[in-house]
């Protein structure tokens, strides 16, 4: 099943999908561009993957981790499906990130890896925008790169985990303007979800609503003002966001 949370008539709704459309949790049926996309889910602690495939760390020129590179995403940076993200005026470089993200389902410590998808919740998608100018040092990604406002869609759906046969061989795709700019598969994960759930838990506990977003493959283009970005999960969805300037998004 997929489901979303969305606004329509004054309210917040929870929703599942309906072909076309969508039904609200009261019942009432309605076409998907008839609401405004919410983050499917209210995250908790977020946490995010530097460079958890190794073709993307090629790219820009990095090794490979020896273990997981993971820094924490306010609630701030999350913005829904057919939402906008910001490029800031003084960039010369901005590009997307496809991530699957994995949804947790219940509180928990110390779980094994053959027992760590007993804890996921489901899966949606991510795309995780990165302004290479905001690096600074060997601590990437900083504060100023990866937690500004709005500058992680997430959505359009939360899938069931139950419907997701294998989430580490899914196809990853990445429009911009409907030109595709990047393929990929979750199979190239160099930490895949058993792993991270298990090291993760091992020194804190997790709770329903955290999300862990598990990093992107090669294909990093620049994006500008304008550019229509759609990230794309195998079984999943789709997920539409459009980049917009510095004063139109202060007047938002």
């Amino acid at each position: 099943m997929k489901k979303a949370r969305v606004a329509y008539g004054g309210a917040i709704h929870y929703a599942i999908e309906c072909g076309a459309h969508m039904k609200l949790e009261d019942g009432r049926v309605v076409r998907q561009d008839e609401v405004t996309w919410l983050t499917p889910i209210i995250p908790r602690t977020s946490f995010a993957l530097g460079l958890n495939y190794a073709d993307h760390a090629t790219e820009l020129a990095f090794d490979a981790p020896s273990e997981p590179l993971i820094f924490l995403k306010g609630p701030n940076t999350f913005v829904g499906h057919n939402g906008y993200t910001c490029r800031p005026s003084d960039v010369s470089y901005m590009h997307y990130e496809c991530e699957l993200a994995v949804v947790i389902g219940k509180k928990a410590k110390n779980i094994k890896k053959v027992d760590a998808y007993q804890y996921v919740k489901g899966y949606s998608i991510a795309n995780d925008y990165a302004i290479r100018d905001y690096l600074e040092n060997y601590y990437r990604p900083n504060l100023r790169v990866k937690n500004r406002d709005a500058c992680t869609p997430l959505g359009p759906w939360l899938v069931d985990a139950m419907e997701i046969k294998d989430p580490m061989n899914l196809q990853i795709y990445t429009y911009v303007n409907d030109k595709l700019v990047q393929k990929g598969s979750t199979k190239d994960m160099i930490f895949d979800i058993p792993s991270l759930i298990e090291y993760l838990s091992s020194f804190m506990t997790l709770n329903e609503n955290d999300v862990i977003l598990t990093g992107t493959p090669k294909g990093s283009v620049d994006t500008k003002v304008g550019d229509v970005v759609v990230t794309e999960i195998e079984g999943i969805g789709r997920l539409t966001n459009t980049i917009i300037a510095d004063e139109v998004f202060i007047k938002r």
